[in-house]
């Protein structure tokens, strides 16, 4: 009996080399039997987009023009959350008498617009005056 006639030398059972030998069957009939599609995100979640009282003061008129900004007895009211903005952070400076509504604050922020008598209303329960 030659070799090959039977059972035999058929280059492993099951699955074996199917990343070497049966490559091209694997590619044909298999494509997605060693992953390569699609990936996982390692990302936690929902990301701070932050903005600076510098960036707030320079981007006053872009926000009023865009519907952000209301005027309410005599001074403004700010809605950084509907403009998509979750963070406001304490560098720079901002003086318009206002009321402004975020999800977070830093204290840095928080102190400075507090001194200048502006309200910010948050989510995180730090709220002043």
């Amino acid at each position: 009996m030659k070799a090959g006639r039977g059972k035999g030398k058929k280059g492993g059972s099951g699955m074996a080399g199917l990343h070497k030998h049966r490559w091209v069957w694997t590619i044909k009939n298999d494509p997605l039997h060693f992953g390569g599609k699609g990936f996982t995100s390692h990302h936690s979640g929902v990301l701070d987009i932050p903005i600076t009282l510098s960036e707030l003061d320079d981007n006053l008129d872009r926000l009023r023009k865009q519907g952000y900004v209301t005027e309410e007895n005599g001074g403004l009211i700010i809605d950084l959350r509907s403009a998509g903005f979750t963070k406001l952070l304490g560098s720079g400076n901002f003086d318009v008498k206002s009321s402004i509504k975020i999800d977070k604050i830093t204290e840095k922020a928080l102190n400075k617009l507090s001194v200048a008598g502006i309200t910010v209303e948050t989510n995180d329960g730090r709220s002043k005056e």
